[in-house]
């Protein structure tokens, strides 16, 4: 069984600005991420902009990921489908690509009741090898993996970890008195990190890690060795950034933090539009008022 913990970062696509992938530009993050200690790479996440993509181009940043990534830490592939057997399918050519795990979506294009999430997870477990990471976001997705349904995938052993994104700390408990540790519970709101390892979330996948990577192993590693004063000092500097990953924007303001921070793109792909008016000064001066007060702490990310 797969001992995923620490600081998964969902990595965004770099694309250039007429909405073509930028490889090389997308591999120099994920290795300037690696650098910066973070414990495991995700690529294809809602913020990789997965569901823009055509199928040939998820399968170049897969193995352009592969390359960047050189077996220094998980190689995970968000998996976004409508159909069962569009996302069975899926799985069996991520692992082809070189994928060593999958963080798996609901059905992007169907709000499956509590019998149908049990079934498509394990239709999508029994397809391929590979450890699987269930993504809980009902707010997004409509579509809630309870501790209950937890309950009935706790037998399919490539199941191994969740990524926690209902916006209630409480669920994390919830989690633990239901199952115990039989699933990994990662954080999945960078907003919300310091509170889930109190409760006892032992991974991160976090946004904001993509502009500030060092930084963000910082507040794990801190929690992870109980000293949460000092983790809360770092955490409420960050806050104010975090709070920009949990809006429907959220791609637009991640890349644009990673364009101030280290020089990334920051172009999304329609319908996703570029920030403009005072949307777009605020999110440049919420990021801005962060890089201050780190630069006045001396804890930059290296570039």
């Amino acid at each position: 069984m797969s001992q995923w913990k620490g600081v998964f970062p969902a990595v965004t696509t770099k694309l250039n600005q007429d909405g073509s992938i930028n490889i090389e530009k997308t591999q120099a993050s994920i290795d300037r991420l690696i650098g910066n200690g973070v414990s495991g790479i995700i690529v294809l996440p809602m913020l990789g902009e997965n569901a823009s993509l055509q199928p040939e181009e998820r399968e170049a940043v897969v193995r352009a990921a592969r390359e960047a990534v050189q077996g220094r830490v998980p190689l995970l592939s968000g998996l976004a489908e409508i159909s069962t057997a569009n996302a069975a399918a899926a799985a069996k050519r991520y692992q082809s690509f070189g994928a060593e795990g999958l963080m798996v979506f609901p059905s992007l294009g169907y709000k499956t009741d509590p019998r149908e999430t049990a079934a498509w997870y394990k239709a999508i477990a029994g397809a391929s090898d590979l450890p699987i990471m269930i993504y809980n976001n009902p707010i997004a997705y409509g579509v809630d993996v309870t501790p209950a349904i937890l309950r009935e995938l706790a037998d399919c052993p490539s199941i191994v970890a969740v990524k926690e994104e209902t916006g209630d700390v409480r669920r994390v408990t919830d989690m633990y008195i239901e199952l115990g540790d039989r699933f990994a519970i990662f954080c999945g709101v960078d907003d919300q990190i310091v509170e889930s390892m109190s409760l006892g979330a032992v991974g991160w996948v976090s946004g904001m890690t993509n502009a500030w990577p060092a930084e963000c192993v910082r507040i794990f590693d801190l929690c992870a060795a109980g000293d949460y004063e000092a983790a809360r000092t770092l955490y409420r500097v960050m806050t104010p950034s975090f709070h920009l990953d949990t809006h429907v924007k959220l791609v637009q303001y991640i890349k644009m933090a990673e364009h101030l921070v280290y020089g990334a793109p920051e172009w999304t792909r329609a319908p996703r539009l570029p920030l403009t008016g005072a949307e777009r000064d605020r999110v440049i001066a919420t990021i801005e008022g962060t890089i201050k007060q780190l630069a006045n702490g001396k804890l930059l990310s290296a570039a």
